[in-house]
């Protein structure tokens, strides 16, 4: 039989082929990851290849958020400091992910986003294994801050590397999957990680995840293939230094006001420095060659609507997420075990409904399947309401069943509402914007919420606390309802809307 393989494979292969030198075990196991890449990004399925290594990232750095945020107390006993102390495992990565996301996200769209994600993940999986070792509040805080800083890079790059791997018309369903597992993951973090905590500790749940984290790091490694470079476009250091301020100062505002009080100089001088930062920001970003995020984006009309609208929705989600365990432990009397199970519906219902709504848009449109969606949140908020009136366990459900309907519909629409607005060399900056965005109206929503609801017995306040969530929602519809259905036009060949 006639031997047809090349000299890749007699070098690849030397004991096959006499008369060819011993190849070292080093060269021979990066001659066999180069083929296997070769032959995954040459497969017709390459696009979900992709897509399964981002969620596998994805899920890696997600799963453990829901867990630290109820073990506090455990991790507080065992390093000998307060509850209050710790509150900034969970805040402090926040913060940093809001300094840190756009200025990755550019990074990714000039040096490539591949090398920016293998970057930041493996400087996550490492310095999240070493929060296992943590000896006070102080360095795990540290830790988990420095895990952050390369965590906000795997956000916008590996989002850009999806969008990059489908075709615009085929973006909404990837963005379904996404959803998926961002919603997913916490949920397992609930299920799988509270009886982690209770029989090892909680240094296992960071033990636990470094496994998970580097097969996600080798798949990257593998399966995907680097970016365009822009090698001589210099990084707008004055609008990532500007952002970064007015962003931090605007969730430290939100965040420490109800916990310092108004008149605390923290508050004061994040009250002062916000709108001075961002007055900095336009302006640098109007004098830049190389604009960090340039302003003109947001004269599209998809980008901005897009961003309102997931504002809006995601003010009012998390919320209601955090104000109805509350309601049902201090106005209803429910144990926490039994509220922790009760919450789960809603995760569950977006988790699952949102790959259906990615195939769903591609039939019905973006608008309406963003319009839809946040109507839905809003609905959501009514019934919130009206359970805390009337008292009724039955209508909490229904809300936290339709609040997860509503974001699962609407999510998929947006995100790659957003990122179809934009050229692809801008993918990581236009992502890493709407993930800022959707943070600060993560935080508000928390803050201004809860804040309202008081953490008291009595019904009312709960039901105020609902409708200023029903109301921002509701400015979300407005933003949904300026988005264009772009994917037919686009598949036409005809030029992006503005």
């Amino acid at each position: 039989m006639p031997d047809d393989r090349g000299p890749d494979d007699r070098a690849a292969f030397p004991g096959e082929f006499p008369g060819t030198e011993e190849v070292p075990i080093l060269d021979w196991a990066g001659l066999w990851r180069e083929r296997l890449a070769a032959r995954v990004r040459r497969s017709d399925r390459y696009s979900i290849w992709v897509l399964v290594t981002a969620l596998t990232g994805l899920f890696a750095s997600g799963f453990t958020i829901t867990v630290l945020a109820v073990s506090i107390p455990d991790i507080a006993d065992d390093l000998g400091t307060s509850e209050r102390a710790l509150t900034w495992v969970v805040s402090g990565p926040l913060l940093t992910f809001a300094i840190a996301m756009p200025l990755a996200g550019k990074l990714g769209d000039v040096r490539g986003h591949k090398r920016v994600y293998l970057a930041g993940f493996a400087t996550f999986t490492v310095l999240t294994l070493a929060c296992a070792t943590a000896w006070d509040a102080g360095s795990l805080v540290g830790l988990r801050v420095l895990a952050a800083i390369g965590g906000a890079a795997t956000g916008p790059t590996s989002m850009a590397l999806i969008m990059q791997a489908y075709p615009v018309s085929e973006r909404v369903k990837a963005m379904g999957w996404w959803s998926l597992v961002g919603a997913g993951a916490p949920v397992f973090g609930v299920v799988a990680g509270a009886p982690i905590v209770e029989a090892f500790g909680w240094r296992w749940l960071f033990v636990g995840q470094a496994p998970i984290s580097f097969v996600a790091l080798i798949l990257a490694a593998v399966v995907l293939r680097e970016t365009p470079r822009r090698d001589r476009e210099p990084l707008d250091v004055a609008g990532a230094g500007s952002l970064a301020v007015g962003t931090v100062g605007a969730l430290l505002l939100l965040d420490r006001a109800s916990a310092w009080g108004w008149s605390s100089p923290v508050v004061i001088g994040s009250a002062l420095a916000v709108p001075v930062a961002f007055a900095a920001f336009i302006r640098a970003e109007r004098r830049a060659a190389y604009p960090l995020l340039p302003l003109e984006f947001f004269r599209r009309r998809n980008f901005a609507a897009s961003l309102v609208a997931q504002f809006g929705s995601n003010f009012a989600y998390m919320g209601g997420f955090i104000v109805t365990p509350l309601l049902m432990q201090e106005v209803f009397d429910y144990s926490l075990e039994t509220t922790g199970y009760v919450m789960l519906c809603r995760p569950l219902t977006f988790s699952l409904f949102a790959p259906v709504a990615g195939y769903l848009t591609v039939r019905v449109g973006e608008r309406f399947a963003a319009v839809s969606g946040t109507a839905l949140v809003v609905a959501s908020m009514g019934i919130f309401a009206a359970a805390a009136a009337t008292g009724s366990v039955p209508l909490v459900v229904a809300g936290l069943v339709l609040s997860g309907l509503g974001l699962g519909a609407s999510s998929p629409s947006l995100v790659s509402s957003v990122a179809n607005a934009v050229d692809e060399r801008d993918l990581g900056v236009a992502n890493a914007a709407q993930s800022m965005v959707t943070q600060i109206g993560v935080v508000a929503g928390i803050q201004i919420m809860s804040t309202i609801a008081g953490g008291h017995d009595d019904a009312g306040p709960y039901s105020a606390a609902y409708l200023a969530g029903g109301v921002l929602a509701a400015v979300g519809v407005v933003g949904a309802t300026l988005v264009r259905t772009a994917s037919g036009r686009r598949r036409l060949g005809v030029a992006r809307a503005a």
